[in-house]
């Protein structure tokens, strides 16, 4: 199986709008020197980043092979005091390939140096937690889940109670995976009247909901916690506990016009007041609730997983999707990476289709990598600043 993945040109996005004026930010001379090629490179480039700023690395390694038979860990880097009130967690690679994007962007910010010169004012209190590569089996093998087959932004629910149910997946998991690839026109035109009769938004909403009734299929949640998400909660454990304000960004790729950075509201707590306080730090919010994402809402976000381990502590968290390929060519790389699993393709089919998943959620094209870096950056500071606004 081969595939042909063209990019557009980088069309400029409206920028959202802080809601307080920010002075220059430093900047690194080649952003597009930030990203590599593999997973090994970008860790290697994470933990040289850290060391270079004298900062520790805690890793929690995986008992597997990467595609190389590198190392796979789950690596944190703390920057700022141990005791801080204020914690600002940065996440990357949730979803395997797009751990390209996030681990880029958490290098580039401990390449800016300390963090008390990137904001006007004083950094009160305040510290920053790099989590690189919370998958990084699926980073290394090219492949959006864990190794459990699982979709980690979907397996952090409670599993003592019934798991969500989402029936429209079952209409169309067999016409998403067919026995064969390519999908027979007859399976295509079935999906595509299923798609006219639910219309856009319900058929990403009965693809990507989540589910938890085939283990083989695309989007499952899965039947228990998988490594990653204890990994993550663990980590939450130690340097969650003692904060009273917690800020996330989790960077994600895939969704929205190619480049731009949409900065999605991600909290289990709705309502005016916290989505008003993360306006006001980052300006222009979409939310998956009132359907203003291109994104939908989903079963067991990492989100949840913050929530459940530092209750104490007052969260204000946005997902940054930046987009790539129209969804349709993304949707269709997923599902025939997907297929190769299912049915036990042979290496070169799988091999290729690997390949054309990475580029769909990882565009090698330097406009789109200067894009995410400014994007990355930006939000990052809008949320060191916010920080010091938000009493402790």
């Amino acid at each position: 199986m081969t595939a042909t993945v063209t990019l557009s040109p980088l069309k400029p996005a409206r920028p959202a709008r802080p809601a307080h004026p920010m002075h220059a930010l430093p900047d690194i001379a080649d952003p597009t020197a930030l990203f590599s090629a593999s997973y090994a490179k970008a860790r290697r480039r994470f933990r040289d980043a850290a060391q270079h700023r004298g900062l520790g690395v805690e890793s929690t390694v995986l008992d597997l092979p990467g595609a190389d038979g590198e190392t796979l860990a789950v690596d944190v880097v703390r920057d700022g005091p141990l005791d801080a009130a204020r914690l600002l967690i940065v996440i990357s690679g949730v979803h395997g390939p797009e751990g390209y994007c996030g681990s880029a962007i958490q290098t580039g910010l401990l390449e800016l140096g300390p963090l008390e010169g990137l904001i006007d004012g004083p950094l009160r209190d305040t510290a920053v937690l790099h989590i690189h590569a919370l998958n990084p089996w699926g980073f290394s093998h090219s492949r959006r889940v864990t190794q459990e087959n699982v979709d980690l932004n979907r397996n952090c629910v409670d599993f003592h109670a019934p798991l969500p149910v989402n029936a429209a997946y079952a209409e169309i998991h067999d016409l998403l995976l067919p026995a064969t690839w390519p999908p027979a026109p007859a399976i295509e035109e079935a999906l595509a009247a299923y798609a006219e009769r639910v219309g856009p938004k319900g058929m990403q909403r009965a693809i990507s909901l989540g589910q938890y009734a085939w283990a083989d299929g695309m989007f499952f949640g899965g039947q228990a916690p998988t490594w990653s998400n204890r990994a993550l909660r663990a980590i939450l454990r130690r340097h969650g506990r003692r904060c009273r304000q917690i800020a996330s960004i989790d960077i994600h790729t895939g969704l929205g016009p190619y480049g731009h950075g949409e900065r999605i509201f991600a909290s289990p707590e709705q309502g005016a007041p916290i989505f008003e306080r993360a306006r006001q730090w980052w300006g222009e919010l979409t939310s998956v609730e009132t359907g203003s994402s291109s994104s939908i809402p989903m079963t067991g976000p990492v989100q949840f997983a913050q929530w459940d381990e530092c209750p104490q502590a007052e969260h204000t968290n946005i997902c940054l999707e930046f987009g790539t390929l129209p969804m349709e060519q993304v949707q269709q790389a997923l599902r025939a990476e997907h297929w190769t699993r299912r049915y036990g393709a042979d290496a070169n089919r799988t091999t290729a289709a690997r390949a054309a998943l990475k580029a769909a959620f990882y565009p090698d094209a330097n406009d789109w990598k200067a894009a995410v870096w400014r994007q990355g950056r930006e939000a990052f500071v809008q949320a060191l600043a916010g920080l010091q606004r938000v009493p402790v």
